[in-house]
């Protein structure tokens, strides 16, 4: 009878594996494990000092009555957040920063595609237009808002010099000075600084389509605006979604144009969570319920994020992962 050799079984032990691994396929691995470290360290030394740290030193400033000077001893726990809930003022921040976030994405959303579709065709002066349109988001906010506050002086600025041209006259108070019309001005202006991030990144989208889509939706007859609606905006998804995303985080964020133009005010029409937290830290001395305003801010821009990351932006993440699957 002929016995057959047994092959020698598999071992399961780990440390069999590694022990097999070649002394330089070990030090490769080391060598990696450094440059990784190298390489990161620096950044998140960075991320840690000047976001982690904050952000736990205003949690610790929010359960405290602090008035800004002398050690933390008055311990209010969640007095603070309570305070910060219940305020009418903050309250209405939060409303107004929501309304900021809808009206930026419905205004400037098919402003800029429609400039952006515009700039992408060929045409005479078109890289002039582009630096037109792509200069106010390239100013500061501060420069820009103290331009914006002296063209909407009542009564001697520009804007209602140029009404009165016309037969127009402007509110007494001014756009800025009247409750019902400050929030309407401020999103004018927000437009205004900020539509050209939305067309250059419309554009960026853009050279990303392929023309032999649209030149094959043209043999077939479509013409040029159902060739853009069919076939190139939903193209653009991903990038009209990851700007609706930086709209949003920015929006509540919103602080410097309304500091500069507004204040806040008038009568707190347009109060930002910024603003607000703001006002209670530098103006009232309040620093513990302003650290609690910051932590709630925090905590709401947080969520929307994760929430448009859960339900958006998970969307282009499962595509991406579909299509090298095919792969």
């Amino acid at each position: 009878m002929t016995v057959l050799p047994v092959a020698p079984r598999a071992t399961t032990d780990p440390s069999a594996g590694r022990a097999s691994r070649p002394a330089g396929a070990r030090g490769r691995d080391w060598r990696m494990a450094l440059e990784i470290v190298g390489f990161t360290a620096p950044a998140l030394l960075l991320f840690a000092v000047f976001v982690v740290w904050p952000i736990l030193r205003a949690v610790q400033f929010s359960v405290y009555r602090w008035k800004g000077f002398g050690p933390l001893v008055d311990f209010v726990g969640l007095q603070n957040y309570v305070s910060v809930l219940t305020d009418d003022v903050f309250t209405g921040a939060v409303g107004h920063n929501l309304l900021i976030v809808v009206l930026s994405i419905l205004v400037q959303l098919p402003l800029g595609l429609a400039i952006a579709l515009l700039l992408n065709r060929r045409m005479r002066g078109q890289g002039v237009l582009r630096t037109i349109i792509f200069v106010p988001y390239v100013l500061s906010e501060v420069i820009a808002g103290v331009v914006w506050f002296q063209l909407l002086q009542p009564g001697r600025g520009v804007v209602e010099t140029l009404l009165g041209t016309v037969g127009l006259e402007g509110p007494f108070q001014g756009f800025l000075g009247t409750p019902e019309l400050a929030m309407p001005t401020l999103i004018v202006v927000l437009t205004w600084k900020y539509v050209g991030l939305a067309v250059l990144l419309f554009l960026a989208g853009l050279q990303g389509v392929p023309a032999e889509l649209s030149e094959a939706a043209q043999i077939d007859g479509a013409t040029w605006w159902q060739t853009q609606w069919r076939v190139t905006i939903p193209l653009l998804g991903p990038t009209i979604r990851m700007w609706a995303f930086l709209s949003m985080i920015g929006s509540l964020q919103l602080f410097d144009m309304v500091w500069i133009l507004t204040g806040g005010g008038p009568a707190n029409a347009t109060t930002t969570m910024a603003t607000f937290l703001v006002n209670e830290g530098t103006k009232r001395q309040n620093y513990g319920i302003a650290a609690a305003a910051s932590v709630v801010l925090f905590v709401i821009a947080l969520v929307m994020a994760l929430l448009y990351q859960r339900f958006v932006l998970r969307r282009d993440t499962d595509d991406a992962d579909a299509v090298r699957g095919v792969r």
